[in-house]
């Protein structure tokens, strides 16, 4: 802000309502302008300091708008980004699922196997060992 602070004191340009005499009006009107262009002078550099002021916060301001707009644009690619991500993950959500319910019907159809193939073990060995015996049996006959 301009040094020339605007106050009552400083704008007032007239002073007093007494009569003037012919021969003191020129040193009250000689008065009165200097005080006037004191006052102008005082209103010139606030305006003056008060539109640069202005410049300065439009340009602050034009600065601020380009970066919302840059935070926008970010903001736009970063919720891209995590639509794809978010797309990804159910994705590969849907992937595992499907791989756990594989590896179940594998682990199922192991089992299966190994009991299978344990019960079949156990029916052959009693079988087996009949079998052996009655060879044994018939060469012991001999």
């Amino acid at each position: 802000m301009s040094d020339m602070k605007l106050t009552n004191e400083r704008m007032m340009t007239f002073v007093g309502h007494e009569k003037i005499g012919t021969l003191k009006a020129a040193e009250k009107l000689m008065e009165f302008g200097d005080k006037q262009n004191l006052a102008n002078e005082a209103l010139a550099a606030n305006v003056n300091d008060l539109i640069k002021r202005v410049c300065a916060l439009e340009d602050a301001n034009e600065v601020l708008v380009a970066n919302i707009n840059d935070l926008k644009k970010r903001v736009g690619v970063l919720e891209e980004k995590e639509r794809r991500s978010s797309e990804t993950v159910k994705k590969l959500t849907g992937d595992l699922s499907m791989a756990k319910r594989e590896l179940d019907r594998v682990r199922l159809t192991s089992k299966l196997n190994s009991s299978s193939i344990e019960r079949l073990n156990n029916a052959v060995r009693p079988s087996a060992g009949k079998a052996e015996k009655e060879e044994k049996d018939e060469s012991a006959d001999k």
